[in-house]
């Protein structure tokens, strides 16, 4: 029993607390999960909990700015750390090379698939990384005023990792390529076998499902974005075949890859915004051409047609062909009924 102001009420049991507060976590989660209601809430509540995790991450970085001061003069130091953050920015660009030289190989249309490359990039620190039984997540150092949107590619200097599943203002929540709900299209770089990776729940390891024993699909394969489904762009490398198990009382191969991104390394992670444009302008260059040879088309269909008359000209032959018949009547005037008259006045 409480009092307050004079007033006794009586408090529920344990028992009735412990299943009232059971049953509202699991609407909320049931609301949560459905509708995704809550959203904007947890949205705010990175707001809040931001500047606890700044302070909590001050001895960190004051220790690392300890660390850099004795290392080096401020300009090296402000050299250095351009240099670093341009790196994984060119390590991505260079993703790209081996994609395209498989694709050159196989005699492909590289105007068509080179053109989903990302048209804008951000480097962003992590804060924090998830330490939940088989949930692979991480929290990035930037939000919704920073354009992140739900589903964004999350890549680093050597592969994808993820992408971003929930946009606060100050900061994001991205799965990475390993955690259990989280699948991503593939396809082999070395002759385009198209396939789903889907994770694991370990922290590097990924599944290949979905594949008959007569795929042809090695160990050592590299397997790379497709672009299938617009969420990721095509070319950018995914993991690498470690172990191949054909077994014969199942319908599919048992594929294991490795992540070719270092998903526990690191402190930076790259967030792409890949192209939107479903025609890339290199691939609308020969439709200029090609309006030209269609109006040559027409002078070229009407020369043909003059040369049609001379060839009506072997009718006419059948024409003269009567007349030849008709010249058969001129016998008729010649005939030997003309002779006998004048024979006549002869007795």
């Amino acid at each position: 029993m409480l009092q307050i102001a004079g007033l006794q009420i009586r408090v529920p049991s344990n028992l009735t607390r412990f299943v009232l507060f059971a049953l509202l976590s699991v609407a909320l989660m049931l609301l949560d999960k459905r509708g995704h209601h809550l959203q904007n809430i947890r949205a705010g509540l990175t707001v809040v909990f931001a500047p606890i995790q700044l302070i909590a991450a001050v001895p960190v970085r004051a220790g690392g700015a300890v660390v850099d001061f004795f290392r080096g003069d401020t300009a090296q130091r402000e050299e250095l750390e351009r240099l670093r953050k341009e790196r994984p920015l060119l390590f991505a660009r260079l993703e790209k090379y081996e994609a395209l030289a498989a694709e050159n190989a196989h005699l492909r249309q590289l105007l068509g698939t080179s053109a989903l490359v990302a048209d804008k990039a951000l480097a962003a620190e992590l804060l924090e990384v998830a330490s939940e039984p088989f949930r692979r997540t991480i929290v990035i150092a930037k939000g919704a005023k920073d354009g992140l949107y739900v589903g964004q590619p999350v890549i680093d200097a050597f592969g994808i990792r993820g992408q971003v599943t929930e946009v606060g203002v100050y900061q994001s929540r991205a799965i990475l390529i390993t955690d259990p709900d989280h699948a991503i299209p593939v396809q082999v770089n070395r002759n385009g076998l198209r396939a789903v990776a889907f994770g694991t729940g370990d922290a590097d390891t990924v599944s290949i499902r979905y594949l008959t024993a007569s795929a042809d699909i090695r160990e050592g394969d590299l397997l790379v974005s497709s672009g299938l489904g617009g969420g990721f762009p095509f070319g950018y490398p995914v993991a690498k075949v470690v172990k191949i198990v054909n077994n014969p009382n199942e319908s599919f191969l048992d594929i294991v890859a490795t992540p070719v991104a270092q998903l526990g390394h690191h402190k930076e992670v790259l967030l792409i915004w890949p192209s939107k444009s479903t025609t890339p302008p290199a691939a609308r260059k020969p439709e200029a051409p090609l309006k030209p040879a269609a109006t040559k088309k027409p002078p070229e269909a009407r020369q043909p047609a003059p040369s049609k008359p001379p060839a009506a000209s072997p009718p006419t032959a059948p024409t003269a062909a009567p007349t030849g018949p008709a010249a058969t009547p001129k016998p008729e005037p010649t005939p030997a009924p003309p002779s006998p008259p004048a024979g006549e006045p002869m007795p």
